[in-house]
């Protein structure tokens, strides 16, 4: 008689929603709200922009946690936060809108992203106030729109190109600055970079503003030590440590988190690209990814 193996990959699974609810291997059903996922409309970028392969890939994960470290260093940014968002009442909140706007804008119709820059711009517009030394801030200010975008890119090119399972030429990578350029203008950004070495340099021009005051440290806090399962403890600890083992060494001393790079490349990249290649594994895409939903509609094989 033969008998069937159970599938390893369902293990895997049942670890990663016990450790994070929202995991899963196709579009939730919050995302059905989000996107019009039949209709043939490619949106802002299309399946074969590189847009589409950053943001379809886990690594995005460590950028995202990266970007996060990198505007804790600006004092306006971070005012912003705790004058507006509460990490003791929704620790877990910015984080998850943040999250549905990029998958929304990328992975949208063009009416989904447009929707999805309307609901930021309008949030924007009533986060205005003073940062603890009597500096006003605005989050509708262009330069900190694009100061949030540029944290955000430079972010998510430097994980892919460590721990990217399909990593950008410098051609794609140029490409994917200027995609995601358009969207920060949408979103009231000027003076956008569009190109990888211009996202760099505009980002260590901003280094005279930058300063690590209490609202970050507190920020930096929550994220090193957020309310988590200990299931997912582990991975959360792999995580952190690859995003700060990616942040320039001015960063790393500014945020008082130095890396100490032969463990970083002995110890941390190891790790973490197990996870990753884990994880990438255990929810390959299949017919019923986003992604896949969506090509298949935007070819017109629904």
């Amino acid at each position: 008689m033969d008998l069937a193996l159970p599938d390893p990959r369902h293990a895997v699974r049942a670890l990663a929603r016990a450790a994070d609810p929202g995991s899963g291997e196709g579009p939730s059903p919050s995302m059905a709200e989000l996107i019009d996922l039949t209709s043939a409309d490619p949106g802002l970028f299309g399946p074969e922009s590189p847009a589409w392969r950053v943001h379809g890939d886990a690594a995005t994960v460590i950028g995202g946690f990266r970007s996060l470290l990198l505007q804790a260093l600006h004092p306006l940014v971070m005012a912003g936060v705790a004058d507006h968002s509460s990490f003791r009442d929704d620790p877990f909140g910015r984080l998850q809108r943040t999250s549905q706007f990029v998958i929304t804008s990328v992975y949208g119709t063009t009416a989904d992203a447009e929707r999805a820059v309307e609901i930021v711009r309008r949030v924007h517009r009533r986060v205005r106030g003073e940062a603890p030394d009597g500096t006003a801030y605005d989050a509708a200010d262009p330069h900190l729109v694009t100061f949030v975008h540029v944290t955000e890119i430079d972010s998510f090119l430097v994980a892919n190109r460590a721990y990217g399972g399909r990593r950008l030429s410098r051609a794609d990578a140029d490409r994917y600055c200027d995609e995601m350029a358009t969207l920060a203008e949408r979103l009231g950004g000027t003076d956008v970079p569009r190109t990888a070495r211009a996202t760099r340099q505009w980002l260590e021009g901003c280094r005279p503003e930058l300063r690590y005051g209490s609202h970050g440290k507190t920020t930096v806090r929550f994220l090193l030590n957020p309310p988590l399962p200990l299931l997912a403890r582990p991975a959360h600890a792999a995580v952190a440590s690859a995003a700060i083992g990616l942040l320039p060494t001015w960063a790393q001393i500014s945020l008082r988190l130095p890396a100490f790079p032969p463990a970083d490349a002995l110890v941390v990249r190891p790790a973490v690209n197990g996870l990753l290649s884990t994880f990438r594994w255990a929810f390959r895409p299949g017919g019923q990814s986003l992604r896949a939903v969506r090509t298949a509609a935007i070819q017109g094989s629904a």
